[in-house]
């Protein structure tokens, strides 16, 4: 996700998702409105994504079921169900199983996000006769979040003789340049989970989950609570988002700086990445994904690069500074390797974690950016064509192989070290008000290895 640099002025006031402080006593909590992301959900295209997969359902039948509920228990449990419902619906779709519900392609990803916003929506307008205060509200919204996700049921199987790797996918985001946009890391989750690659050193399972395009929801650490859990059982994790046009980045460094440009619900933040203990928190972090082994094969179509350079402060310094080979010592981050939007942000968050959990020096882990996923020459108004879908399935299929490179190289933790854990946009043309996170299309920096 690269640096082209915006202004920090917020594009737009994001409307609040749910209220922090719950309702006083003997007075009704105030129905919140749509957020700016569930208001989109009305337009003509998502309408037409959802119709043309069959998911155009699965929020009225949602809306039902709640309007059913007669408790806020009984409420939750319709939530958690129907989340996970959603989840599994959108992964069996990617691969294969049962009715595809229209003609739109299986591998894409973007029913799961229209209709999990349709379900958001009813969530978060919902007045149920039991009443409901400001915080179950926004239980029921965070429970619906991670069902609907895969974050809730990741799941390595125990023993030896198969390894564990935890991959991760984003929403789609820029949609109020273009709409249309499919995000293939999301696609990249579906088609993934579950699976299990043959590897130069065995079969791997993979385990995969979505993350929103939100500030608020990584302040609120949505990735720690996701990946803790199965970062020690895992023999290898990859942070995987859409980068810049026409190849592949494996970041070797991430920064502890958030650029500002506006999220999904058009919300901006710019400063240091908020986490736990921050006077221990330190301004890069590095990959441990084998980048070597990964650029040097070759795995598909598209070029693969060890992107090395950064944007920093040095030390003693006020302006940043471009610096094609990684961070001086004592440096100050502006943008890692990914940039300094929430791609950039879930590497640094995940391997300041791998870090914290003192996995550093055996869990093989790191970010990943995909190619930008272009419609075909010519199309600005179709939802889909031939060449849009031919990009999205070549580059989840390189994602797959780069994912089998990297559990296969030597020094890919074994499966023994698992066994004690618990069981965009579409074109170079349209940069210049965006961040590096979201679209590359410099010449690369630092080390450079191609495919051939």
């Amino acid at each position: 996700m690269s640096v082209i640099r915006v202004g920090t002025g917020v594009l737009g006031l994001a409307l609040v998702a749910s209220l922090a402080v719950p309702a006083t006593a003997g007075a009704a909590a105030v129905v919140p409105s749509p957020t700016v992301e569930e208001q989109r959900l009305d337009r003509p295209v998502p309408q037409e994504i959802l119709r043309r997969s069959g998911f155009d359902t699965v929020a009225p039948e949602f809306a039902r079921a709640l309007a059913a509920a007669r408790s806020y228990a009984e409420a939750r449990r319709v939530v958690v169900r129907a989340g996970s419902a959603l989840w599994r619906r959108a992964v069996d779709r990617a691969q294969g199983r049962g009715p595809a519900g229209g003609e739109l392609s299986r591998d894409d990803d973007r029913p799961l996000y229209w209709a999990r916003l349709g379900m958001t929506r009813e969530v978060r307008t919902f007045e149920p006769g039991f009443g409901l205060d400001d915080a179950q509200r926004g239980r029921l919204l965070a429970a619906l979040e991670r069902a609907s996700r895969g974050q809730d049921t990741i799941r390595f199987p125990r023993g030896k003789g198969l390894k564990r790797i935890l991959v991760t996918g984003f929403d789609p985001f820029t949609l109020d340049r273009d709409i249309r946009i499919s995000n293939p890391s999301g696609a990249t989750a579906l088609a993934l989970d579950g699976t299990v690659i043959e590897t130069a050193d065995g079969p791997a399972r993979i385990e995969t989950a979505v993350f929103p395009v939100r500030w608020q929801d990584f302040t609120d650490a949505t990735v720690e609570r996701t990946l803790r859990p199965h970062l020690p059982e895992a023999d290898l994790f990859a942070t995987v988002s859409q980068g810049r046009v026409g190849r592949f980045d494996v970041e070797r460094t991430n920064g502890a700086w958030r650029g500002g440009f506006p999220d999904n619900d058009n919300a901006s933040r710019t400063g240091t990445v908020p986490v736990e203990d921050p006077r221990t928190q330190p301004q890069w972090t590095t990959t441990t994904l084998p980048y070597r082994e990964i650029t040097a094969a070759d795995t598909g179509r598209f070029p693969v690069y060890d992107n090395t350079g950064v944007t920093e402060v040095p030390a003693g310094g006020t302006e940043p500074v471009v610096r094609p080979d990684g961070p001086s010592p004592g440096s100050t981050a502006r943008a890692g390797g990914g940039g300094d939007y929430l791609s950039n942000e879930i590497a640094y968050r995940a391997t300041l974690l791998r870090d914290r959990l003192g996995l550093g020096g055996t869990l093989p882990g790191g970010h990943v950016h995909t190619p930008v996923l272009q419609f075909g020459a010519g199309n600005t108004t179709e939802v889909t064509d031939e060449e849009f879908v031919r990009n999205r399935r070549d580059i989840v299929a390189q994602v797959r192989a780069i994912v089998a490179v990297a559990a296969g190289a030597r020094g890919c933790r074994s499966d023994h070290a698992a066994d004690a854990g618990p069981g965009t946009l579409t074109g170079a043309d349209d940069t210049q008000s965006i961040p590096r996170d979201l679209v590359r299309t410099t010449a690369p920096s630092g080390t450079e290895r191609t495919r051939g």
